[in-house]
């Protein structure tokens, strides 16, 4: 299976730790935050990597490489003179994609069944798949109603009463779903979902298990605190943190 992983954000919210590596170089005890994404995405299946780079990307590329040290394949696509969003990038690297792939974040750590998640898109044939948590504004603030199968709003910005669910961070698309972006323009992965919406060709695919992010200084402390939980109970090193 294949991953997109966007990374390419400033990561504003953290300086002045970003202002000298990316969000996903940022070490938790000892290691950059993306291995343990990789380590993941790698214990489900998950090993083709699209890796979408922008912001100080060279340190990615320079650290991770291929991702052959890793036990995954890793290609990347630069965003080096304009910024495109994250649905334009994922539109930059249209070449390297699968018919079928994963969409995540280089700042989230969302620990799910992704074969189960992709299997039940695969049965449905949509061109797109929202995973989300019933979160009631525990974590953040909730932004999805679902109704059914499917994602009915999206909405980061405008609270609705029946909004329950938030988005956990992955989603899955199918290749033919790049055709609603615009080329080379900026566009926001939030627009091709409301567009998806609209035609009812959003699926959502819930889950029980809470996400981590580290794209603010309390989701990093939350984080850290998992990873050294769990290496109290691992016995070796990379050993995956949330099955």
């Amino acid at each position: 299976m294949q991953a997109v992983i966007l990374a390419g954000g400033r990561g504003t919210r953290l300086l002045p730790i970003t202002r000298t590596i990316p969000k996903a170089m940022i070490p938790v005890c000892g290691r950059p935050f993306l291995e343990y994404q990789l380590a993941l995405l790698k214990h489900h299946g998950v090993t083709d990597i699209i890796l979408c780079t922008g912001y100080l990307g060279e340190m990615l590329e320079s650290h991770f490489g291929d991702g052959s040290r890793l036990g995954v394949s890793i290609r990347y696509g630069r965003e080096s003179h304009q910024l495109l969003g994250t649905a334009g990038a994922l539109q930059n690297v249209e070449r390297l994609l699968d018919e079928e792939f994963f969409v995540t974040y280089g700042d989230g750590y969302l620990a799910m069944d992704y074969q189960r998640a992709m299997t039940y898109f695969r049965e449905r044939r949509r061109l797109g798949l929202m995973v989300v948590y019933k979160n009631r504004d525990r974590y953040e603030r909730s932004n999805v109603v679902v109704r059914g199968h499917f994602v009915a709003a999206y909405d980061k910005h405008h609270r609705l009463p029946e909004m329950e669910y938030i988005d956990f961070g992955v989603s899955i698309l199918r290749k033919e779903a790049l055709r609603h972006v615009r080329p080379g323009q900026t566009s926001a992965l939030e627009e091709l979902h409301a567009d998806l919406i609209t035609q009812h060709q959003l699926l959502a695919y819930k889950t029980r298990r809470r996400f981590y992010e580290i794209g603010s200084p309390q989701g990093l402390s939350e984080f850290d605190a998992l990873v050294r939980a769990g290496r109290k109970r691992a016995s070796r090193p990379d050993r995956v943190l949330v099955q």
